[in-house]
């Protein structure tokens, strides 16, 4: 007479679904040879920005996250048009966000909830996410995201030139761990509580190799080598104890760099505890941060903003077509005026400051 064996896997499971491999997406929504060059191309540049070997500023700038790719796509237009405008000092890499990580609950984002209801559709997710940075990059505009999830980079990192870890995960080890095989450069934001050492900690072991497990190109479950990545960086975002955007805060980040034999190159989120999470207060902290780079600093590299067609923010109610179009469902931005002041502000002083060395 046989035993009842109790169950003891997938207790707490409600479903499992089926999902196509990573390859399935890049045969169906292939990177174009256009796209793949301005991909390949700014993750040099960027590069060389980090490593002092390029005098412009990296900027990396967008909505705080991508819920509707039509007001996204009007906004990268606008952006793309910017870019080529103010190339010669800065460089443009536009934010585009598809996964975002909750301090409790909420919309994760556009792969994990791409129809905004709680339907959860993650396959659709991914597609369209892909489809999104394709058009983006057609427009020969860099894209910039945060990998949250460590499948997520098998089915999008090849259209990413920037990559971030935020800084809810800069402690994590799985996300180090992914961080050490992506292919383009990689900012760690400091702690949320502000500690510096934690991304600090996080640079160090992403430069090393690693072997941990994950996915390959055919969905299949694999053992994971990594070289280690020698582009990873550090962004100051500020945390609970307040910013940390100021001369003192940022030159005291770059001595704790230079104490662990890293480069003292860094970038400045202007949004979230920066700017005690008011978008009003985004353009201060970047004219602040800017002035800072004008007075000699030349180790603050990039900055960031979050910035959409329209300022402010909004909730996401039951009803998703009473969204306001062009506004964040997550963050609140600064609007695109303000945005483009900013950026062009910002050329004019670096042209009359690079007229000025030529002179």
């Amino acid at each position: 007479m046989s035993e009842n064996i109790p169950v003891t896997s997938n207790i707490n499971i409600a479903s499992l679904g089926p999902l196509d491999p990573p390859e399935t997406y890049l045969d169906r929504q292939p990177i174009t040879i256009e796209i793949a060059n301005t991909v390949a191309n700014t993750r040099e540049e960027i590069k060389k920005i980090l490593h002092g070997e390029d005098e412009r500023l990296l900027i990396v700038v967008g909505p705080c996250s991508i819920h509707d790719e039509k007001s996204g796509l009007e906004y990268a237009q606008r952006l793309a048009k910017v870019r080529e405008r103010v190339s010669d000092t800065m460089l443009i890499v536009m934010r585009v966000y598809f996964e975002k990580p909750r301090t409790t609950v909420g919309w994760k984002g556009l792969i994990n909830d791409p129809n905004l209801n709680g339907t959860f559709d993650m396959g659709r997710g991914l597609e369209r996410a892909r489809a999104f940075l394709l058009e983006v990059g057609a427009l020969g505009l860099p894209a910039a995201t945060e990998f949250l999830d460590p499948f997520t980079p098998q089915y999008l990192a090849d259209l990413v030139s920037w990559g971030a870890i935020g800084a809810r995960t800069t402690e994590s080890q799985t996300h180090r761990q992914m961080a050490s095989g992506l292919s383009m450069p990689v900012g760690f934001k400091n702690g949320t509580g502000g500690s510096l050492q934690i991304a600090v900690d996080a640079l160090v072991a992403s430069q090393s190799p690693h072997s941990f497990l994950g996915i390959d190109t055919d969905g299949r479950a694999a053992i994971v080598n990594t070289k280690g990545n020698n582009a990873g960086h550090l962004i100051l975002r500020g945390g609970t104890t307040g910013p940390n955007y100021g001369s003192e805060s940022v030159m005291t980040a770059q001595n704790l760099l230079r104490v662990f034999g890293l480069d003292a190159h860094l970038l400045v989120d202007c949004s979230h505890a920066n700017s005690n999470k008011d978008h009003k207060l985004q353009g201060g902290v970047f004219k602040n941060v800017f002035q800072q780079r004008l007075n000699g600093n030349k180790g603050i590299v990039g900055v960031m903003l979050e910035s959409h067609l329209n300022e402010g923010s909004q909730s996401l109610g039951d009803d998703p077509s009473e969204l306001k179009y062009g506004v964040s469902i997550t963050d609140a931005c600064i609007g695109w005026k303000e945005t483009e002041t900013l950026l062009t502000e910002t050329h004019e002083a670096l042209s009359d400051l690079k007229a000025g060395a030529l002179a």
